[in-house]
């Protein structure tokens, strides 16, 4: 840390209580200057001479026939008149990181100008200020950080500013040119120490990573932070990225259980506003913050009750990145009033948000793309993540199902959102449904029929097929598809890709299957097909299937 000492006579204040403060000298005092609650009992020569204001103050107590004076609003307090007192005595006084804006400030109040005597305090503190703190990273963030307490002094007299400066310029700097002690949160390495069992006397350079400031700047109060970042972004030098990543550093600094996707206990409106500008300043790219971070946003702006515009900013966001997603993210608690244990709701919107990007997307190519080939690199990409998300859904459906609770629409809704995005294979919907069936055995059987509407029998791999000719909990309707299909699936390179002929009761169950011809040759009505099969049902189908080859 930097520091400046004044003065050269010895320090000669002494303190009587807490409320008394006095200069040990034969020259009896001949004034008192109240600062808050603390008398200093001082002598007039010394600070008139380098005081305009305290000039214009004792002039009016000799009108009064007083040598009392008060001074009440003096940015500081005692601490920084007392540093300007002994300024004025020429005593050792050491300025530093921790008091200089404390003490600059104090000194404009009392008017410590250049043109009461030459050299004075005001000169020699900005003298500090320019060739040393604001060259310095840790001095610069520190300074930054009591400037919140002399306010407006201190946004007045430019020290803000300077820092902000400051900072955002040593951050944006190209890393091979960084040459300070680039972090002074970081534990310095064996090298760094001379404690490298490798170390032959020729000392490597280091290689400055790209988020270098990202930590030290977590110490700064959210008002601060938020300009330090602005200040950054102007400069246009630092990715968005690193930027995204500062931020999400930030938060899990300074909103206590955001780590774990929760918010503990505290002050509510302090970490709702911390949240909210945490949003603010999310950088514009697309994949410059993780998915997971900002579904961690989602969740802190959710539990502190933010404000609906923000919350739809962020879900719109999220939507444009939901392929890199977990279950896990997703798995959002519900409000304490509704019965479910996730909020699918949210979740939705955000499926839905998803697609309404991708469509956005692909409407806003070139006309000339229209004629090019169907597979261009940016369809192919957004089928990608199309089917990223379908998984995904998948997925999370197989683990809200298990809720009692959960109602057969919101599972069906959800499904329907993602039932058109390409798929090679339909085992994720098909485990969802039966952990459903499972959990929610009293459902009916219209019901259970259009909840297997949502799975495609034929994109079932044979492990899945497998599992789903022994379900119980499946309608006859779909054991009959599945067993078919398993069928066609093993005879259809022998048999030329022609599909074997079938007796019309298994024909009326598969897509496209005219029930009006089958019923005369079957003596099954439609409610036994939607029924759940017994052992025996699907002994006897498999026997006829196997009749076919």
């Amino acid at each position: 840390m930097k520091f400046m000492k004044l003065g050269s006579k010895p320090d000669s204040f002494q303190t009587e209580g807490d409320n008394i403060r006095y200069v040990a000298t034969e020259l009896a005092t001949d004034i008192v200057v109240n600062v808050g609650d603390v008398k200093f009992y001082l002598h007039k020569f010394p600070l008139l001479s380098k005081s305009a204001r305290l000039q214009k103050l004792v002039a009016t107590t000799n009108d009064d026939n007083s040598d009392e004076i008060r001074i009440q609003d003096i940015p500081g307090g005692p601490a920084a008149f007392e540093i300007c007192a002994k300024f004025c005595y020429s005593m050792t006084v050491t300025l530093n990181a921790y008091n200089v804006v404390a003490a600059r400030c104090a000194a404009e109040y009392l008017e410590m100008y250049e043109t009461v005597e030459k050299g004075n305090l005001i000169y020699k503190i900005e003298v500090f200020l320019n060739s040393s703190i604001f060259r310095s990273w840790k001095d610069s963030i520190i300074v930054l950080q009591t400037t919140r307490s002399l306010l407006p002094w201190s946004e007045e007299l430019k020290v803000v500013s300077h820092c902000l400066d400051s900072i955002a310029t040593k951050a944006s700097i190209d890393t091979s040119k960084v040459e300070w002690s680039y972090t002074y949160n970081r534990k310095k390495l064996p090298s760094e120490n001379g404690n490298d069992p490798h170390w032959n006397g020729m000392r490597k350079p280091q290689s400055v990573p790209k988020d270098w400031w990202v930590e030290d700047l977590c110490e700064l109060h959210i008002d601060l932070y938020k300009r330090v970042i602005s200040a950054i972004k102007t400069k246009e030098r630092v990715s968005a990225d690193v930027i995204g990543e500062a931020l999400h550093a930030y938060a899990l600094r300074r909103l206590p259980g955001f780590g774990k996707g929760m918010i503990q206990n505290g002050d509510v409106t302090k970490y709702r506003s911390l949240a909210e500008t945490i949003m603010l300043l999310l950088p514009k790219e697309k994949g410059s913050v993780p998915c997971g971070f900002l579904l961690k946003l989602l969740r802190a702006v959710i539990l502190l009750e933010s404000g609906e515009s923000e919350r739809r900013e962020l879900m719109r966001k999220i939507g444009q990145q939901l392929e890199e997603a977990t279950v896990a993210d997703l798995l959002i608690r519900a409000p304490a009033d509704e019965a479910t244990v996730y909020d699918v709701d949210i979740v939705q919107s955000l499926v839905e948000e998803f697609v309404t990007y991708e469509q956005n997307a692909h409407s806003d190519l070139p006309m000339e793309h229209e004629f090019q080939e169907v597979r261009s690199p940016s369809r192919m990409t957004s089928d990608a993540s199309k089917a990223k998300v379908a998984k995904l859904v998948d997925c999370y459906l197989a683990e809200i199902a298990q809720d009692p609770n959960l109602l057969l629409i919101k599972f069906i809704n959800l499904a329907e959102v993602v039932s058109s995005f390409p798929r090679t294979s339909h085992d994720g919907i098909y485990r969802a449904i039966d952990m459903y069936l499972k959990e929610h055995p009293g459902i009916s059987k219209s019901e259970r029929k259009r909840i297997c509407r949502l799975m495609d029998c034929r994109k079932l791999s044979v492990e899945a097929c497998m599992h789903a000719v022994q379900n119980e909990r499946l309608p006859l309707r779909v054991v009959v598809q599945v067993l078919f299909f398993e069928q066609v699936r093993a005879t259809t390179s022998a048999a030329g890709n022609s599909t074997p002929d079938l007796p019309g009761s298994i024909r009326s169950l598969l897509p496209g299957g005219s029930h009006g011809s089958s019923r005369s040759t079957t003596t099954n009505t439609e409610e036994d097909w939607d029924s759940v099969p017994t052992a025996d049902d699907i002994r006897a189908l498999k026997g006829e299937l196997a009749s076919l080859r």
